[in-house]
């Protein structure tokens, strides 16, 4: 299986950026990191050899971001407007950088955005701000209220990087109409602390007329990795 370490200075960041990409063609997804993660961190967890197959003959490639959580939402060590402004930064890098990556070196214009736990917000809030990026979405027990980062300050920055607050304002038709075209994949297990914060999620979904899955496994799945290989498998098909 190909495997490519990739850096580069980020303008957007201001500083060097890590990547992981695995494979050599297929489907192209881009990986968040969990809480604090980094960009190795599925390869760590076995998520890459429990998509060995698909990224070995070419169904999927995958594009393995590191995070700058330290560094924004989970930063106590500056105020949360500074750390709201960080994560608006990584925001760029992402849309303005590691989006042209993967488009100058994956052809196929389908793209997937994935995550489990914290990754699941970021690759949910992504989504939802730039549809026309994406193709589909595989969200695994996430939580998409982050006001609890903010210690009780708010300002446009953090509502709109807080899809249970801008979503149910949403009323541009032609954004929604790109909502709708996605692949919405939400997932979490029975015993999963993010099983409540997953369903009602999905009720705001279902409340702007938005399809999407909401797959809830069983019996007794908890948050953790070993559920999330197969959430997966399951949902890059």
């Amino acid at each position: 299986m190909h495997r490519q370490y990739v850096k580069w200075w980020s303008p957007s960041l201001g500083r060097e950026m890590e990547m992981l990409v695995f494979g050599h063609q297929g489907t192209p997804v881009l990986v968040f990191p969990s809480s604090m993660g980094r960009f190795h961190e599925w390869e760590d967890f076995g998520m890459i050899n429990a998509a060995y197959h698909q990224l070995d003959q070419g169904y999927n490639q995958f594009f393995c971001v590191d995070s700058v959580d330290g560094e924004s939402l989970y930063n106590r060590n500056v105020d949360p407007y500074t750390r709201f402004v960080r994560y608006q930064q990584y925001q760029s890098y992402i849309i303005e950088e590691v989006i042209p990556f993967i488009r100058t070196h994956n052809a196929n214009p389908y793209t997937v955005v994935a995550g489990a736990s914290f990754g699941a917000f970021h690759a949910c809030n992504i989504a939802l701000k730039y549809p026309k990026s994406f193709g589909k979405l595989i969200a695994m027990s996430g939580k998409y209220d982050i006001r609890g980062f903010a210690d009780g300050f708010y300002d446009d920055n953090i509502y709109f990087n807080n899809p249970v607050d801008y979503l149910p304002n949403m009323n541009n038709h032609d954004h929604l109409e790109d909502i709708r075209r996605l692949d919405l994949r939400f997932t979490a297990g029975d015993h999963d602390i993010c099983l409540d914060a997953t369903k009602h999620f999905c009720h705001l979904l279902y409340e702007k007329g938005i399809w999407y899955e909401c797959d809830v496994w069983s019996p007794n799945v908890i948050h953790d990795w070993p559920a999330w290989k197969s959430m997966l498998l399951k949902h890059l098909a």
